[in-house]
């Protein structure tokens, strides 16, 4: 891995490295959300959630489509689910068990 890689790489942990935005990210490997959905199962602030689902959206993690009045939230295209419980960040794989 190249140096560029090794700081790509670093970026995106230090991005996952809050247990909010796993949870999320966990939940959209099965389907994609609204934010009220996500909101329901996390039991977070709106303000707070929309916060790291905007970090997510930054660093390409997830991507926002219109759906109506609201936004639906799902995985990026670039991010692999390599398993059903498992994400391939291409510099490691990252596994929710």
């Amino acid at each position: 891995m190249d140096s560029t890689s090794q700081v790509d790489c670093v970026e995106r942990l230090k991005v996952l490295a809050d247990e909010t935005r796993l949870a999320v990210l966990e939940l959209l490997m099965n389907s994609p959300m609204r934010v009220g959905e996500m909101n329901a199962i996390l039991g977070l602030e709106q303000s707070l959630l929309s916060h790291h689902l905007q970090v997510l959206r930054t660093s390409k993690f997830v991507v926002r489509e219109r759906d109506g009045k609201a936004f639906l939230y799902r995985l990026a295209p670039d991010v692999e689910v390599a398993t059903t419980k498992a994400l391939n960040l291409g510099c490691c794989v990252l596994s929710f068990k």
